[in-house]
């Protein structure tokens, strides 16, 4: 755990429902982050993971339970008008989300605009940090559709930097990545941990990544968080999906 975690918010959740139509996604998701923590949130595609952070967020509302973030009720939360919130969230898209009509410098840049909470020059100098923390100097004028996919993920991550958050959730950030590039990127969330000390929430379905960076690693199944440990620990768990995920990774038997 990075040696700044009073950066970093904690996030609780306490019984989360989220039902669309006849389907119950999320069936009652308890969760506790803790400030400066690296959470892995693990399971299969169409668990729910990516509705799970999308309660997080904001972008949408559960059905029922209550979810706090740095100690306030997220309702009262987003309610708080920007200039005046007492931390930040922030959220790395799986898609990246880049507008194509931008620059990389543009999209780095479109929070803080939208917000005018700084002026040209400290928006120029704040996106330049952030795309020197991503190791993309240099694309500032090019367009997502001339970078690679892992420049516009690293690009994605800069857009989240660049408000400096205490809260970071990320929604399978290395989706369709080869294995050097999830690497990468990997290293580059791990880095952000130690530098920054914010907490950040980390939505996959890759094992390997999250057990080389996170803290803790929770495991979403049948719309419930079924068990939350460190990786040495998961590693012994008797969970059928658990034990599914370890074999895949070779990991387990």
């Amino acid at each position: 755990m990075s040696d700044r975690g009073t950066h970093g918010v904690a996030v609780v959740l306490d019984g989360i429902h989220k039902r669309y139509g006849t389907q119950e996604v999320l069936a009652g998701v308890d969760l506790e982050v803790h400030p400066g923590e690296l959470l892995g949130i693990l399971g299969q595609s169409g668990q729910g993971k990516s509705v799970l952070l999308r309660q997080i967020v904001g972008l949408e509302r559960p059905d029922s339970g209550t979810i706090s973030v740095g100690g306030i009720p997220l309702e009262r939360y987003l309610a708080i008008p920007a200039g005046e919130k007492p931390f930040r969230i922030a959220m790395v898209f799986q898609g990246s989300a880049l507008l194509g009509s931008l620059t990389v410098a543009e999209n780095v840049a479109l929070r803080l605009r939208e917000h005018r909470q700084a002026n040209p020059e400290e928006i120029a100098a704040t996106v330049r940090r952030a795309l020197e923390q991503v190791e993309l100097s240099g694309v500032e004028s090019k367009l997502p559709a001339e970078i690679s996919g892992g420049m516009r993920k690293r690009a994605a991550i800069a857009r989240a930097l660049a408000i400096d958050p205490e809260l970071i959730l990320y929604d399978e950030p290395t989706a369709d990545l080869d294995p050097i590039l999830t690497e990468q990127i990997g290293t580059l969330i791990a880095r952000i941990r130690q530098s920054r000390g914010s907490t950040q929430i980390i939505v996959t379905h890759n094992l390997g990544l999250a057990r080389t960076i996170a803290d803790r690693i929770a495991v979403l199944d049948g719309g419930r968080i079924v068990e939350c440990a460190p990786p040495a620990a998961l590693e012994a768990s008797g969970n059928p999906l658990t034990r599914e995920f370890l074999r895949a990774a070779g990991l387990g038997k």
